[in-house]
């Protein structure tokens, strides 16, 4: 169970901001500020408020709930992501390409439209449904990352988009992609970065009975990445974290706006609204995603 309070992630917000100004340029106010803003939201009785309690549930319950609504926009992570796999996957020959942990078939789509013989794989039966709808030329399956139902050396491409963060561990996962994937295969994955994840970029749901949930959020640095695809026999081809908007000053801001903490369902961006000024100062610069393009060695038949 993972408890969440509004106030608890203003002033992480204020102290991350701290942070920030501890190594980095800025003038004599700005910390000054920052404390100023801490104690009072400590001194405002209406945000002393209980926890909401979430619980952490499996990506295929959390899929089920979000296939729902997973289409609609809203989504600011889809077209910077789009744009750089798309642009990768552009270099590649038209053939054989695994869309794993296809979703709804947002990548399926675009592929097959290039001419490609898509299959795609997914944990959830609701998701694979509406991919079904949405490309009926492609071929989609039923399967888990670490057990791909696609037969050795079959595949020219593997795309695998924002996924892998729901996967604690990433040596079974990469070994697949280098099962399916014919010598000289390109494999393209993108991540939600963990610099991101930490500052509460999780997916939540409410369940069924209206509980709230949130799916795994693994936080995977470069190394978990080299380190489950190296072994594997792939080699990097490109790796880039693009940033969400450019690194801002540090300065004062002005005093704590009012305004509610809104829904828990909107979390945390509802709250970074309450205090833009230090959100940016947090967030500026800080990538958003991590794009890697393998590809499996020639030489590893």
């Amino acid at each position: 169970m993972i408890h969440q309070r509004a106030l608890e992630y203003l002033l992480g917000l204020e102290g991350a901001a701290l942070l920030r100004s501890f190594v980095e340029e800025s003038g004599p106010e700005f910390g000054a500020a920052r404390v100023a803003e801490m104690r009072r939201l400590l001194s405002m009785a209406e945000w002393d408020v209980p926890p909401v309690a979430a619980e952490r549930v499996p990506a295929t319950d959390g899929y089920r709930v979000w296939s729902r609504t997973y289409d609609e926009p809203g989504n600011g992570l889809f077209p910077p992501e789009e744009e750089a796999v798309h642009g990768i996957l552009a270099g590649v020959a038209a053939g054989v390409v695994v869309d794993a942990a296809c979703g709804t078939g947002r990548h399926s789509e675009w592929l097959a439209g290039r001419g490609h013989r898509v299959i795609g794989v997914d944990g959830s039966p609701e998701m694979l449904a509406r991919a079904r709808v949405r490309v009926p030329s492609a071929e989609f399956r039923e399967g888990r990352l670490e057990a791909l139902p696609v037969p050795d050396g079959h595949a020219d491409a593997v795309v695998c988009a924002l996924a892998l963060t729901h996967v604690a561990d990433l040596k079974p996962v990469f070994a697949e992609f280098a099962r399916v994937l014919r010598p000289g295969g390109h494999l393209v994955v993108s991540d939600v970065h963990q610099e991101w994840i930490a500052m509460g970029s999780v997916p939540r749901v409410r369940l069924d009975d209206g509980r709230p949930a949130l799916m795994a959020g693994h936080r995977h640095r470069t190394s978990d990445y080299l380190g489950a695809a190296l072994p594997a026999g792939f080699r990097v081809e490109s790796c880039a974290e693009p940033r969400a908007v450019p690194a801002v000053p540090l300065d004062a801001g002005p005093d704590l706006p009012g305004g509610e903490a809104g829904p828990w369902d909107a979390w945390p961006w509802s709250l970074a609204g309450l205090l833009p000024h230090v959100w940016q100062a947090v967030t500026g610069g800080l990538p958003t995603m991590i794009i890697w393009h393998f590809r499996r060695d020639p030489a590893d038949r």
